[in-house]
């Protein structure tokens, strides 16, 4: 917003003010624009849409009850893969090359006028959490989350050193196109910047160019201060002041860290605390294993490690599609797909909800006397 205007109930804000101004205004019920500066678009929030009844598509709950260990699961320890390759008998993270990637190694030659155009290299990897398929991130004990991200820095490490653009992301959940319930991630490593980092890119060099720090740091201090949309200690956890999904987080370390593997140990176990914590809420929210798309961004690798890339602070993003219960969820249509993003509830009040909620896992409340995966 410190490049363009928008009326807020026939009251223009100018470049001219700061977060704090615009942050106040999270408050209103009634519909009005909001800037992501991350992605230099805006978005239409449309609180009072959600009075109107719903008698539309209803999903099928998420599977509760999810074998331990599954002979036919591809994922599981010591199984078979579909390429014939046999899993590790693994008892905490695994990683292999993915058997079915979306970036094929022996695409056909393009000619030297289309090089440029194409991907020309890649890596893509599968992720396993856990030995166990029924134990998801919430439902882990926190040095078992540690490993989790551990390994996924050593990825960044390991891919980083070659690839311009490492996405670590997880698709939980089948109403989020997981083919696999079994907890896992996947890598994409590629020799060229997609286009969510590139247009990340140039709008967080563009503020730091403006303003002399990270657009992403001055946002976490001037939320932690307002404590509205927040839940804070060594990271933030934020549904951001711009956020599009019903219960969109944003989380991100305090300190300016540029990619995962940069952080320190007690930083990875402070978000290891919070992944849990934040993946119990989503839980306790309607009481089901809550689907989310999830992915880290942090500053370009490979060629860019010796660039400056001061700009740039290391945030993770989860992106849940329920909306009223566990079985409605928003749909991203016609004015969405046509004009621009919209939401039908205000962030505040999404925060809320979430902030309310117990930090203990409701299937720990239910069943108190059983392991919870930790072993």
């Amino acid at each position: 917003c410190y490049e363009k205007g928008v009326k807020h109930n026939d009251r223009q804000l100018s470049p001219a003010h700061d977060w704090m101004a615009l942050l106040s205004l999270g408050s209103s019920e009634h519909q009005h624009l909001r800037y992501n500066p991350l992605r230099d678009t805006w978005v239409l929030v449309s609180a009072h849409r959600m009075k109107r009844p719903w008698a539309g598509q209803v999903e099928k709950p998420p599977e509760e009850q999810i074998s331990r260990y599954d002979p036919s699961n591809p994922l599981c320890p010591s199984n078979t893969r579909a390429n014939g390759q046999v899993n590790a008998d693994y008892d905490s993270t695994f990683v292999f090359d993915n058997d079915f990637p979306a970036l094929q190694p022996d695409a056909p030659d393009p000619g030297p006028f289309l090089t440029h155009l194409l991907f020309m290299s890649f890596s893509s990897k599968v992720m396993c959490f856990h030995p166990w398929s029924d134990v998801i991130l919430p439902l882990m004990k926190k040095h078992e989350v540690v490993k989790v991200i551990n390994q996924w820095a050593g990825l960044v490490e390991e891919l980083g050193a070659t690839y311009p653009w490492v996405q670590i992301f997880e698709n939980k959940g089948a109403m989020m196109g997981c083919s696999n319930p079994h907890p896992h991630c996947q890598v994409w490593a590629s020799n060229f910047l997609p286009n969510e980092p590139a247009l990340s890119d140039r709008c967080q060099r563009a503020f730091y160019q403006k303003h002399g720090e990270p657009l992403l740091l001055q946002y976490a201090r001037q939320e932690a201060e307002r404590k509205v949309r927040t839940s804070t200690s060594d990271w933030l956890a934020v549904v951001p002041y711009w956020a599009t999904w019903p219960y969109q987080t944003l989380l991100l370390p305090r300190r300016h860290v540029l990619r995962i593997n940069d952080l320190t140990a007690e930083e990875r176990e402070g978000l290891a605390d919070m992944m849990k914590r934040l993946l119990t809420k989503y839980d306790n929210l309607f009481e089901i294993s809550f689907p989310y798309s999830m992915g880290w961004h942090g500053a370009p690798t490979g060629p860019h490690l010796k660039e400056d890339n001061s700009h740039w602070q290391l945030h993770a993003h989860y992106y849940p599609p329920l909306l009223r219960s566990a079985t409605v969820k928003k749909f991203m249509v016609g004015y969405e797909m046509l004009a621009q993003e919209q939401r039908d509830l205000t962030p505040e009040q999404a925060a809320e909800k979430l902030r309310n909620l117990p930090e203990e896992h409701y299937k720990m409340r239910e069943k108190p006397e059983e392991d919870d995966g930790g072993k």
